[in-house]
This record gives C-alpha cells, structure tokens and sequence, in this order.
C-alpha cells in the first residue's frame, strides 16, 4: 500500500476505496497517483484544489512514455471525477487529453493453427526458471481456452476452488470481482484430474492450482512468453519469417467464435443463446458478447440465424473488443 503525503492525500485514498467498493481492482491507479501525490508534496505542499494549472503542471513535468502518459492522464482524471461528486471544485481533465488506445482486435485462431499451437505446448521443454512449466503448461491453456476464461482467471485459480468431481469451476479472481460458476467438459475435467495427481508432488502445498516455482501464481508475462514460445516454434517459417504474436486473451476469443459457429451450425437463434455465453464468459453487458458476432466471418454473419434488428440496440455500443 502507497503512502500518500500531500494536500490530496485523504482524497486520493478515500477515492481508491470508493472504487474497490464498487468492485474494481486497484489496477495501476495506486501507483501513478503515487506519482502526483509526491509531485505536489514537493513542489506545491499545502495545495488541496485539483485546478487545471495544477493538472497540466505535473502532466507537462513529467518526462515519461507516451503510455505512461495515458495511465497518468487517465488517474487523474478519474481523481477529478471523485472529488467533483463529493462536492468538490475541481478540475475534471477532458476525456480527449486521456488518449487511450483502442484495444487490439482479437486474433481468431483457425482449427489449424489451434491444434498446431496445442501440439507445441505439449513439447515444451523444461524451463530453468519454472521446471514444471512442461507440466503445467497444456492443462493452463486448454483449461483457458475450453472455459472462455480471462488469463488472470486460470493463472490464479485456487486448488479449493476446483471441483473434480462436478467438473465445477468457482472463479473469484474475476473483472469487477464479481464471482462466477463454470462447468468443464467432460474431457477437459479427466484432463484436470490426471494433472491433478502430478501438481500435488510439486506444487509444495501452493494453494494455487497452477503453481509457479514460489508458490505463487505466475504473472501474465510469464504465460504470455510461454505462449509466444509455442507459438513461434511452429508458425515462424521461411514464408512467414514474423508470425503475428498472441495473447493469452486470443484464446477466449477463440471460444467465443467457436460456441457461435457451432451455434450456427446447429441452426440455434443467436439472438436467444448470447444471454447464456454472456453468463458463462462473466461479460458485465450483453453488448460485449455481441461483439463477437462482428468477428465471424462473412459468409456466417449473413446466416438468417442472426436478427440484425434486435441486435442494432446493442452492436452500435460495440466499438472495442470485450474482455
């Protein structure tokens, strides 16, 4: 926890609290605002209005990266926002300043390139750094990619947390911290019981079903390199010298794309079935599973299985790809 020490100390902290009560994560908040708070410690002490001068003064001191800049301008803004609704008069930094960067457009695996992936995973070699890697490593991803989960979701899923038997799932690590229940398939629950039996020789009483070498979870650069690895190893060729890099999210776009082709396929109404994805994916909104449907290809957006005129009320809202 960061101390803060300036004349916005208390409101910087009180809106931290505000947010986590309303289930947010800290994200990086805590940490930029760190940033202002010890700006003004030292260079205005005593100052307690959030004024434009103020704003643009530690904005424009600042000697740091175009996405650092984001993160500050968004914090700010957001502390702005805060102190306007208890009442203060305060400078509220417009939303043009912020510059946030649209999110990348999924990448949407295709069968091959899926199984390819997959076989290469299953190859890993021991990593110096996480010798059970090779272990862990195709329960993780299939496990991400089977349920539709995010990757923080499997990465610091809790051993008491998965049940064997049912093939139930409880995630609580999740956006907004709002918890939901999961079903595996049969396959991927057999899978998850054999792994099982090997992670409680080395996982050394870690309470996470996928510990890392210390215990812990292992962080999202970690799983994105060991993706990556995969990845390269199989599609990097004379004819494609620089594959496109993945993400550990790629693989829940996959499972969005894929449950609404076999929903096509099967002639179900998407119309009818997105509240259930919506569900079992944790979207907060229905316009974000909607998104999905953006992303297949032409020849299936046209299928009559898809009412355009119930969905024009939420596919307008639909301008980033969902998480």
């Amino acid at each position: 926890m960061f101390e803060y020490n300036s004349g916005f100390a208390d409101k910087i902290r009180a809106m931290l609290e505000n947010r986590e009560m309303r289930g947010f994560k800290p994200g990086y908040y805590p940490q930029t605002l760190k940033y202002f708070d010890t700006y003004c410690a030292e260079c205005c002490p005593g100052a307690a209005k959030l004024t434009q001068a103020l704003v643009h003064a530690w904005l424009d001191k600042t000697n740091v990266t175009p996405n650092q800049m984001r993160l500050r301008t968004g914090a700010i803004r957001q502390l702005g926002l805060y102190m306007c609704a208890i009442g203060d008069d305060a400078y509220v930094l417009p939303d043009k300043f912020t510059s946030y960067t649209n999110r990348q457009n999924p990448f949407i695996l295709t069968d091959y390139e899926l199984s390819a992936l997959f076989a290469a995973i299953d190859r890993l070699p021991e990593d110096k750094t996480e010798p059970f890697m090779n272990e862990i490593a195709p329960t993780l991803f299939r496990l991400t990619y089977t349920c539709g989960l995010r990757p923080n979701e499997a990465r610091e899923l809790l051993t008491e947390n998965i049940y064997l038997g049912s093939g139930e799932v409880l995630l609580t690590h999740t956006k907004k911290n709002h918890e939901r229940i999961i079903v595996m398939s049969d396959d991927m629950r057999a899978m998850c019981c054999e792994y099982d039996l090997r992670r409680r020789i080395f996982g050394l009483g870690s309470p996470y079903f996928f510990p890392s070498n210390n215990g812990g979870a292992f962080t999202s650069a970690k799983l994105r390199n060991v993706l990556n690895k995969a990845w390269l190893d199989v599609m990097t060729t004379p004819q494609n010298p620089f594959p496109h890099t993945l993400r550990v999210y790629d693989l829940r776009h996959r499972f969005a794309s894929a449950c609404l082709n076999r929903w096509l396929d099967e002639g179900r109404d998407l119309n009818n079935m997105l509240p259930y994805l919506r569900t079992y994916m944790g979207h907060n909104t229905l316009n974000e599973t909607a998104y999905y449907i953006h992303i297949l290809p032409e020849n299936l957006v046209k299928s009559a299985a898809i009412d355009w005129e119930r969905l024009n009320a939420l596919l307008p809202e639909v301008n980033v790809c969902p998480d």
